[in-house]
């Protein structure tokens, strides 16, 4: 990849992971709610990647990354950790690529997303993500099969990709003539706020980024206010299964720091509301994870009177007993 003096990521490969995920991505479009609009004083744009293969923005990295693989790194096949979005994506990447996958998933995991995995074709192992490190696991496997590790978030490659939603985000924002003031993310380990921070500075001018966290898993909104790592205590929990890092990424968190404003943390009451108004109002079914964006806006964490701030809804893989969860617990 090339850099520049701080990132480690560009513009220019951003641009390159949009020309190799041009026909196999969805160019997930821009959607509008006067309700929302309404309800928060501004102009809402919303980047439904939960409309994107796999349902979540993590096809787009997964991809970038397995198809610039060279041969010999292929044969062996690849291999993954995540609890569900990721995995999905890297299975679904490797199908099409005609390689074998392997996939770590948390014994939580939710069981949409690993009945997806595995109809992906990729075999997966379980671990106990409170009692189990999947680094050990994966190295384990690693060290017996010889296999290409596709990490999460901390590999340039999959942040160029997942920037891919930024540049959509520009472009679409442009097309209709309201480029946003602002555009928030959903950040786990960091890898799709990169990524899309890394478009939007390029392409829009003066914009800001700013990032949403699960209360309690807040580490790079900490690490960007202490300037040091701050980690994630194990004995935190949250619905927000696919964004339960322990800690930034050591790639994504000196970019995130260069380019993002802000972060923001929401709990999981006001994600179960979120989930709640975007099924209701919005007529759109996203995860937890999903849907962090949106909880800090109906929260009134960010201010959004009289602008134009573009949200990622992230994924929609959830089980029908999480969303029913939260429509039974939030009066929207």
């Amino acid at each position: 990849m090339t850099s520049s003096k701080i990132s480690t990521v560009t513009i220019a490969d951003v641009e390159a992971a949009a020309g190799r995920l041009k026909g196999k991505a969805v160019r997930t479009p821009i959607l509008t709610s006067p309700a929302l609009d309404e309800r928060v004083g501004g102009r809402i744009l919303i980047k439904p990647e939960i409309l994107q293969r796999t349902g979540s923005f993590k096809f787009r990295g997964a991809y970038n990354k397995i198809s610039s693989l060279p041969e010999d790194a292929r044969e062996k096949g690849v291999l993954a950790y995540s609890s569900g979005n990721h995995a999905q994506g890297v299975a679904l990447a490797a199908k099409l690529l005609g390689i074998p996958a392997t996939i770590i998933m948390p014994a939580d995991a939710p069981a949409i997303k690993v009945a997806n995995t595995k109809g992906y074709g990729a075999q997966v192992i379980h671990y106990d993500r409170f009692g189990e490190s999947r680094e050990v696991v994966a190295e384990k496997i690693l060290s017996e099969r010889g296999s290409y590790l596709v990490k999460p978030y901390d590999d340039p490659f999959v942040i160029a990709g997942q920037g891919t939603v930024g540049l959509e985000i520009a472009e679409q924002s442009a097309e209709l003539g309201t480029p946003p003031d602002a555009v928030l993310a959903c950040c786990g380990g960091g890898g799709l706020t990169a990524g899309v921070a890394t478009a939007v500075t390029a392409k829009i001018p003066g914009a800001k980024m700013h990032l949403v966290e699960p209360a309690g898993f807040d580490d790079t909104a900490r690490s960007l206010v202490s300037g040091r790592w701050e980690k994630n205590d194990p004995a935190a929990r949250s619905i927000c299964d696919a964004l339960l890092s322990p800690e930034p990424g050591k790639i994504t968190l000196p970019i995130n720091q260069e380019l993002v404003t802000s972060g923001i943390a929401v709990t999981d009451d006001e994600v179960r509301l979120a989930m709640a108004y975007a099924f209701k109002v919005l007529k759109l079914v996203v995860e937890p994870g999903g849907a962090v964006t949106l909880a800090a806006l109906l929260a009134g964490k960010i201010d959004c009177r009289d602008r134009t701030l573009a949200i990622i809804l992230s994924g929609g893989n959830v089980d029908w007993e999480r969303t029913e969860e939260a429509l039974r617990s939030a009066a929207v």
